[in-house]
C-alpha cells in the first residue's frame, strides 16, 4: 500500500446508466472525471432499461477506465487504491463496475474500497468546496429524493425520504406525458423558463408533522389535468408543474433547517442541476447554500473517489469478496 501523503484513487461508478472513472488525487484535485452515457439507448424506450444499461457498461467500462487514466497521465503502478459504487442502485450495473475494480485490485495489488453511491452525492460539493458540517443535505434524482443530517464524515442521519416517486422519476414520467423525450427533466427544466408558473396551481404534497416527500399525488394531478385540459401550452405544463415540485423541496429544505438549527444545506442528485431549483435556492435569504457544479450534480466517478480517498487514509478497505447491494442504506457497508 502507498502512502497515503499523496494519494492517487481511481474511482468508478456504474450504478445506474453512466459508466464513470475518474482520478483523484488526495480527495479532492479532480485529475479527470469521464462520464459515457447512454442516453441513445434508453430514450427509445422512455427510460432506462436495466439489461441495456448493463450490456452498455460491459462494453465501455474499460475504454471509460482507460480514457481517465490518459487523460490524467497516471500508470496503474502510481495508484494508492481503486474505490467504486458499490451500492445503491440496479443491480446489473453494479456488478459490471465491482467486478471490473475487483479484478484491477487483484492484478495490481491495490487496496480497493467500496463506496455507497448516497454518500458520494452528499460529499460530491465538497470536490468544490471546503468541508463544512453539521449540514443538511439533499439528494433529489430521479432514484431518491431524501434529507440527511450530516454532522461528519461518515455520519448521517437520514430524516426524511420520498414515500413514492422520486422527483426525477416524477419530471421523466410528466415529460413521458407531454411527449417529451428521455431524461425529460432537462426539457422541462427548459421549456418551464418560457411558461407561466401558476397557470395551474398543482398540489404541493407537504405531509404536515413529517420531512417525507410525496410525488405521486402531484404526477397524477398533471395527468388528470392533461386529460380535460386539451388546450393549455407545454410550457405552462412545464412551469406549474416545477413550481410545485421547487415549493415542496424548499419548504421541506426550511422546514428541516429550522427543526435542527442549521442554516447551511447542501444538494446533489440529477435534479440539483435543475436552473429553477438551483435559482431559488440562491433566493434563499439568511442560508448557507451548497451545490456541486451540474457536471458534479448527476452520476460520476470523481464524488467515489472523493469519499474512496477519506476511507483509504482511514484504513478502512473492503475485502476482494465484496458484493454489490441494489438497496444500501447510507449507514450501510457493501460489506
Amino acid at each position: 500500500m502507498k502512502s497515503d501523503s499523496n494519494s492517487l484513487i481511481l474511482a468508478i461508478d456504474t450504478s445506474c446508466d453512466d459508466t464513470s472513472a475518474a482520478v483523484i488525487r488526495d480527495g479532492r484535485s479532480v485529475l479527470s472525471s469521464i462520464v459515457y452515457g447512454q442516453g441513445e439507448i434508453h430514450s427509445l424506450y422512455g427510460g432506462v432499461v436495466p439489461e441495456a444499461a448493463s450490456r452498455r457498461h460491459t462494453e465501455m467500462i474499460w475504454p471509460t477506465v482507460k480514457l481517465a487514466l490518459e487523460q490524467s497521465n497516471t500508470e496503474f503502478s502510481q495508484l494508492s487504491a481503486i474505490a467504486v459504487c458499490c451500492g445503491p442502485g440496479l443491480i446489473g450495473c453494479l456488478i459490471v463496475g465491482t467486478s471490473f475494480a475487483k479484478a484491477m485490485a487483484y492484478a495490481s495489488n491495490l487496496p480497493l474500497i467500496g463506496v455507497n453511491h448516497l454518500e458520494g452525492h452528499i460529499c460530491s460539493v465538497f470536490l468544490t468546496h471546503e468541508p463544512v458540517f453539521p449540514h443538511i443535505s439533499l439528494i433529489v434524482s430521479g432514484g431518491h429524493t431524501s434529507l440527511y443530517l450530516a454532522r461528519a464524515m461518515g455520519a448521517y442521519e437520514e430524516i426524511g425520504r420520498t414515500r413514492d416517486d422520486a422527483a426525477g422519476e416524477a419530471y421523466d414520467k410528466v415529460a413521458k406525458m407531454l411527449g417529451l423525450d428521455y431524461p425529460g427533466g432537462p426539457l422541462i427544466d427548459k421549456l418551464a423558463k418560457n411558461g407561466n408558473p401558476k397557470a395551474v396551481n398543482f398540489p404541493r404534497a407537504l405531509i404536515k408533522g413529517t420531512l417525507d416527500f410525496s410525488f405521486s399525488g402531484l404526477k397524477t394531478s398533471v395527468r388528470n389535468h392533461l386529460l380535460l385540459n386539451s388546450n393549455i401550452s407545454t410550457e405552462d405544463i412545464c412551469a406549474s408543474f416545477q413550481a410545485a415540485v421547487i415549493d415542496t423541496i424548499i419548504t421541506k429544505l426550511l422546514w428541516a433547517a429550522e427543526i435542527h438549527g442549521i442554516n447551511t444545506l447542501t444538494i446533489s442528485g440529477g435534479v440539483a442541476a435543475n436552473e429553477g431549483l438551483r435559482q431559488r435556492l440562491l433566493s434563499l435569504k439568511n442560508m448557507r447554500i451548497l451545490m456541486p457544479p451540474k457536471e458534479h450534480c448527476t452520476d460520476n466517478a470523481a464524488m467515489i473517489g472523493l469519499v474512496g480517498d477519506y476511507y483509504f487514509r482511514q484504513g478502512a478497505v473492503s475485502a476482494l469478496t465484496l458484493n454489490p447491494k441494489a438497496c444500501l442504506p447510507l449507514t450501510a457497508n457493501c460489506g
